[in-house]
């Protein structure tokens, strides 16, 4: 008779950085991710059990290792790589309905940005207003009047107390969240609109006090909003500077229509590196750390702090653990339809070209937990690549027009997209598929934004609305 004998495969368990977990090991074949889970738990001595999934060759391994191996023809002679990779301990629920429409801006709404804490919801609008809106009521709460022109961009403080928006004048506006009121007057500098604002990140600096604006007049410019003017002046493109990182390692990025990304010092203003490949203009950055450094020391739970230390202490810790043992790592999109991975801090050459969209890129957006990477582009579709090496991973399609903007649930298992095709669709990374579909808006969605705490989506457009969405 014959003894049903197990087959053992041997594996090697890395991270996503690729630093291997242990020796290889034998594992039976019939293991699937539960026993893998236990398995990785006990190599990395966790006393509280963590959620992991795991990866072989960029494909989640759903199933025991042996159907795997049968169906993908796997050699059982060489090792086997098995990434491991932590999963969020909670679970954002997708959203499904629209709780709010609100009326209120006269011209369209070009961007709409939740504050890090989750309790206030800012938008900016042709009509040259920027709107903070109570979301508790569901109403508007204060309308910030003062720009004589468009509202391209706002961007939150990562301790939550300053708002600062930028004009189509090229003039930007500090205002106090608590009152609608702007700090100062507008500050002034840049010759031509702006086209991008970014804070440096709580974590180097509490209470936050810097922040950085780009402008189409090809300079990018520091300002404190304590001393209410601009302390330096980063010059050296030589086209429109489209966009700007603060990264954590306090450096900053700029991409710019000349082809270029530029690494800025923040202390004299210095270049420092220049990043070059693309052959169009580049119009999109996404920082790997992005939504660490966005939310500060904000999280899902609506934790509140009582200074500005303990608040830079936590938004350091949480800094740290989610950039792990690799390098900060950037995405850049680009009119020539490619991206590229570069990991700025190591080499000054790409690590990867990204290629697969038809058309040019309008945004690139890092998962919060680093492990994707999402682009929207003009071709209509949606695309989902590995973080770390770049690799095409999924295209999500079902959009019928260009999609604009993308916007990550804070558990990295949902992604939200606006197009012009007048709806924002919720996609589901582990299954790859749509996951909820939301039409309701009359005309073109230009800005989307999932808040930190998973509760709510807002969306902007053509329309002259905000909708808010629940779950």
């Amino acid at each position: 008779m014959d003894v049903e004998t197990v087959n053992n495969v041997m594996c090697q368990f890395t991270d996503r950085e690729g630093t291997a977990l242990g020796a290889p090991l034998f594992l039976p074949q019939n293991a699937g991710p539960q026993q893998l889970q236990q398995i990785v738990n006990k190599l990395l001595n966790n006393e509280e059990k963590l959620p992991y999934s795991f990866y072989i060759s960029d494909q989640e391994l759903l199933v025991p290792l042996e159907t795997y191996l049968q169906k993908n023809k796997v050699s059982v002679e060489k090792v086997l790589s098995i990434v491991y990779q932590p999963q969020a301990v909670f679970r954002i629920r997708p959203v499904n309905r629209c709780s709010a429409t609100i009326a209120g801006h006269a011209e369209a709404v070009l961007s709409v940005a939740f504050s890090p804490d989750g309790r206030h919801l800012a938008s900016g609008s042709g009509d040259t207003t920027v709107r903070l809106w109570d979301l508790n009521t569901q109403t508007p709460m204060f309308t910030c009047t003062g720009h004589k022109n468009w509202v391209l961009c706002i961007a939150w403080s990562p301790d939550g107390k300053h708002l600062v928006s930028g004009s189509k004048a090229g003039e930007l506006q500090c205002w106090d969240p608590q009152t609608g009121k702007p700090s100062g007057n507008p500050l002034v500098g840049h010759k031509k609109w702006i086209t991008g604002i970014s804070w440096e990140p709580v974590h180097l600096n509490a209470p936050c006090r810097r922040f950085v604006s780009a402008s189409k007049d090809g300079d990018a410019r520091i300002w404190d909003v304590s001393l209410r003017k601009c302390v330096m002046c980063l010059t050296g493109h030589t086209l429109a500077i489209t966009c700007v990182k603060w990264g954590g390692d306090g450096v900053i990025y700029t991409g710019s229509q000349d082809c270029t990304i530029k690494v800025w010092e923040t202390s004299q203003g210095k270049l420092i590196r220049e990043l070059k490949g693309h052959g169009h203009w580049v119009n999109s950055l996404a920082l790997s750390t992005e939504y660490v450094l966005r939310a500060g020391a904000f999280d899902h739970t609506g934790n509140t702090y009582s200074s500005p230390e303990e608040m830079k202490k936590v938004a350091l810790e949480r800094y740290n653990k989610m950039k792990g043992n690799g390098p900060e790592r950037l995405v850049s999109g680009s009119d020539d339809f490619t991206m590229f991975l570069w990991e700025p801090a190591v080499s000054k050459h790409p690590k990867t070209r990204m290629t697969g969209h038809q058309q040019l890129v309008n945004h690139v957006y890092f998962s919060p937990d680093g492990q994707w990477v999402a682009s929207a582009s003009f071709d209509r579709s949606v695309k989902l690549w590995n973080g770390v090496t770049g690799n095409f991973v999924a295209a999500f399609r079902g959009h019928v027009g260009p999609v604009y903007q993308i916007s990550w649930s804070a558990d990295s298992r949902l992604l939200l997209s606006g197009s012009k095709d007048c709806t924002l669709k919720v996609w589901d990374i582990r299954t790859q598929k749509l996951k909820q579909d939301l039409p309701g808006h009359a005309d073109e969605v230009y800005a989307v934004d999932w808040s930190l705490d998973g509760e709510k989506v807002a969306s902007g457009g053509k329309d002259r609305v905000v909708k808010l969405w629940m779950g």
